[in-house]
């Protein structure tokens, strides 16, 4: 079992800057591929970003390209998502979720490829 606990959301004014953070249990963190999700009042659940178990590559959503950047740090089982430029339309709850172990596919962006999820924290951007 992973548990994975997500922190660093809250209310910004657009243009603003926001760090998730998503800290992971136990010890297979670093054989996972790691993905940050969204989800908007009423809207879907979109992949933002993801980084593979190996921090080699990196997906991201078209319209967060140039803005958010995805990173993992082993050492500490924990991934970051870095959002600079914020717009409204960035705001929702943001998950954590993590792959299976050594996931070869890639790149990984369908919430079913996901086996463990965080309880989420809300961004909200203000216009």
């Amino acid at each position: 079992q992973v548990q994975l606990v997500e922190s660093g959301g809250g209310l910004v004014q657009a243009g603003g800057s926001l760090r998730l953070s998503c800290a992971a249990s136990g010890r297979t963190f670093s054989s996972r591929a790691m993905g940050w999700f969204r989800q908007a009042p009423g809207k879907e659940r979109e992949s933002v970003a993801a980084i593979s178990w190996s921090g080699d590559n990196a997906y991201y959503l078209d319209s967060v390209k140039g803005r958010f950047t995805i990173s993992r740090d082993n050492d500490k089982n924990t991934v970051y998502l870095q959002m600079n430029s914020l717009k409204p339309e960035d705001t929702g709850v943001y998950y954590c979720a993590a792959t299976r172990q050594y996931d070869s596919a890639w790149p990984r962006r369908a919430p079913g490829d996901y086996d463990y999820w965080g309880q989420g924290t809300q961004v909200t951007v203000s216009s």
